[in-house]
């Protein structure tokens, strides 16, 4: 019994003895953001979002989130600005029944993100995002398809979002 509890116990303290520990959450290393995206007003009163702009709003939540960073609508008051330009979203026929009938279609959601030192010199080039989702589709569903999509394209949002705070995340700390 004693044996097989040592032998038990012996992955875990070559594990512990190695020095492994998760690596825990990262954060981004700006106090101060200015969010610069076409279809946001400014960061202060009601009237912040205007149409549009689906990445915008939700890395603006994500932003906000993090608890340590504040979102200020003077870029010279911020460390860092983070620009995104060109959402755009697509829908093309991927494939066709026999009858000439749609049967899939491909979504695509494309942006381009920035980031910016308060000089203007750029921390992160501007880098493009291009996310794609194939689905099904049938006339007899329609409704239910409509939904597909548009779930479809908020998940690709959350999917941007993730990538551009990961991208944010590795930057070094600003002196």
């Amino acid at each position: 019994m004693k044996r097989r509890a040592l032998l038990l116990a012996l992955p875990t303290l070559a594990l512990a003895g190695c020095g492994f520990t998760l690596r825990g959450e990262s954060r981004i290393p700006f106090t101060r953001l200015h969010l610069d995206a076409p279809g946001l007003g400014s960061a202060e009163g009601d009237g912040f979002f205007a149409s549009g702009a689906g990445v915008a709003r939700k890395l603006r939540t994500a932003l906000l989130a993090d608890g340590k960073t504040r979102l200020v609508a003077d870029p010279a008051q911020a460390e860092a600005t983070v620009r995104l330009t060109g959402e755009t979203r697509g829908k093309s026929i991927l494939a066709l029944s026999g009858a000439g009938r749609v049967k899939e279609y491909r979504l695509s959601l494309r942006l381009t993100f920035s980031v910016l030192d308060p000089a203007g010199r750029p921390l992160v080039e501007p880098t493009p995002v291009e996310l794609f989702r194939d689905f099904t589709y049938d006339d007899a569903q329609l409704l239910a398809k409509a939904a597909e999509e548009d779930l479809l394209y908020r998940d690709m949002e959350d999917d941007a979002v993730r990538l551009i705070l990961r991208r944010l995340r590795s930057l070094p700390v600003p002196r």
